[in-house]
């Protein structure tokens, strides 16, 4: 009962996350696509009246549209003004639900590899937690010290750090746990950035205006700053989310250098796309971006591997797949915490075996992904069983 209800708050948190996160990346881009089209206001007396300084008139959904940017505020506040937090806030508190429970909860199953490092799970939690805030102290001590007025340098030292984040968490997790910590690590940023620099400027210049002061642009200048950020952070923090599917990637031999490389391929071209929306577009970011990926997918490409001098029998590996495998890949799982069997990939008949030979091969010989965490502690000689009975042709006789 216990594995079924955490099968069900997975299935809804994961949903909530999503649904919370679109919602948040589109208020985003938005956004920030506005502030890159804004033109000069037509009417100069409207502009000078109202301190305008941009506008943008769109068409959508057969409507047309008129949107204004006031330079600091408007001579009056309007009712309602409408406020984007919640997108930030219910996106970050429900990551945070998933990642407890799948990650702090299930730590023994997808956190911990203790042929990486040998932690317990109290310690496996704490440093996951550890990263989290400290990942937000660093890059704010960092935006609030001379560097935040030197975008170029602020960006080459955020790059540094987060290698080191990313090589420092894929020598304490499993794969999939360091992934999904990094990209936590920056969630956590994006959303500190609303909750504690976006928020209170905006709150701030309100409070100015009902109080009939002048608001101090800076307020405006900070939460600019912090969201242009945000829209950087959000690519890389997607491929993370997705990273976990992908044993090629998160066990790959340096997997922090995957980790830094995909993830700065998706600043780069977010990068290019917010080029495109201020001027002319830089195709070379763009291009370096897409050549990331190029070179990362020909580093982790398989090499052929020397012909197997042994041999091995369908029985030998029906043997192996069925106690190091069938206990979660099964109509029925019996290993703890697992209600139905992850991804319905299913390990308990010879056909089912033999149909998913590539897969079993993929996973067990050449990323080692599974068994997860090696928790059924698949020796070397049998991965290289399924490794000649596999390049022999995967026969199931």
């Amino acid at each position: 009962m216990e594995a079924y209800a955490v099968e069900w708050l997975g299935f809804l948190g994961r949903w909530f996350h999503m649904i919370a996160g679109i919602a948040w990346i589109g208020a985003s881009f938005y956004f920030i696509w506005l502030d890159g089209h804004l033109l000069p206001p037509r009417d100069a007396e409207e502009t000078r009246r109202l301190g305008l300084s941009g506008e943008v008139w769109a068409l959508h959904g057969g409507g047309f549209y008129r949107a204004q940017k006031f330079a600091v505020a408007p001579p009056a506040l309007p009712e309602p003004l409408h406020w984007f937090k919640w997108e930030a806030y219910t996106t970050w508190l429900s990551g945070m639900f998933l990642l407890g429970l799948v990650y702090y909860w299930g730590a023994e199953i997808t956190l911990i590899d203790r042929s990486v490092a040998d932690l317990g799970q109290g310690a496996a939690i704490a440093f996951g937690l550890v990263f989290l805030a400290g990942g937000w102290v660093v890059y704010d001590l960092l935006c609030r010290s001379p560097l935040g007025r030197r975008e170029p340098v602020l960006a080459a030292v955020m790059l540094v750090l987060c290698a080191i984040a990313a090589y420092a968490l894929t020598h304490l997790y499993s794969g999939r746990g360091a992934f999904i910590h990094f990209g936590a690590m920056l969630g956590t940023i994006m959303a500190a950035n609303v909750l504690f620099v976006i928020m209170p400027g905006q709150r701030e210049m309100v409070k100015a205006k009902v109080e009939g002061r002048v608001p101090d642009p800076s307020h405006g200048a900070r939460g600019k700053q912090r969201s242009v950020h945000n829209t950087y952070f959000t690519l890389p923090v997607l491929f993370t989310m997705i990273s976990n599917h992908y044993a090629g990637l998160t066990n790959a031999p340096r997997a922090w250098a995957v980790l830094v490389a995909l993830s700065l391929s998706g600043v780069l071209i977010r990068l290019y796309f917010t080029s495109r929306h201020r001027g002319p577009a830089k195709p070379w970011l763009a291009a370096a971006g897409v050549a990331l990926l190029a070179a990362t997918f020909v580093a982790l490409m398989p090499r052929a591997a020397p012909p197997s001098t042994g041999s091995a029998t369908f029985a030998q590996v029906q043997a192996i797949v069925t106690e190091r495998c069938a206990g979660c890949h099964a109509e029925r799982p019996t290993f703890a915490g697992f209600a139905s069997p992850p991804k319905d990939v299913k390990l308990d008949t010879p056909e089912r075996i033999v149909t998913l030979a590539p897969a079993i091969h993929q996973q067990a010989v050449v990323s080692k992904a599974m068994p997860i965490g090696n928790l059924t502690q698949m020796t070397d000689a049998e991965r290289a069983a399924l490794d000649t009975w596999f390049r022999a042709g995967a026969h199931g006789d």
